[in-house]
C-alpha cells in the first residue's frame, strides 16, 4: 500500500475527505519528528515505538585496501512493535 492508497482508505474509514486526511497526517508526522528532534519516543498504543537511539563510534576497516576509517557517532531511529502485533504476525496474521 502507498502514501495515496493509505490516505484513501484512512480518509473513507473515518468519514473526511482525503485532502484532511492528508493535512491531518502530516500534522501528526510533524509532531512526532519534532519529539524525536528533542531526543524523545513515541508510543503508539496497541502499535509499537519510536525510540531516538544513539550510535557510538566506532572504527571499520575497508576490506578491500584493509584500510582503518573512523565512523561518527550518530543518531537513528529505532521501532519496536507492540505484542499483540507482534503474536498477530507469529500466527501468520490470525488472531
Amino acid at each position: 500500500m502507498n502514501n495515496k492508497q493509505f490516505i484513501a482508505e484512512l480518509a473513507k474509514r473515518m468519514g473526511y475527505t482525503a485532502q484532511d486526511t492528508q493535512k491531518m497526517m502530516y500534522q501528526v508526522i510533524d509532531a512526532m519528528a519534532d519529539s524525536f528532534l528533542e531526543g524523545n519516543s513515541v508510543g503508539v498504543l496497541n502499535f509499537g515505538s519510536f525510540e531516538v537511539k544513539k550510535k557510538m563510534e566506532r572504527i571499520i576497516v575497508n576490506p578491500t585496501t584493509g584500510q582503518r576509517m573512523l565512523v561518527p557517532p550518530k543518531l537513528t531511529l529505532g521501532f519496536k512493535i507492540s505484542p499483540v502485533w507482534k503474536d498477530k504476525l507469529k500466527n501468520g496474521g490470525t488472531d
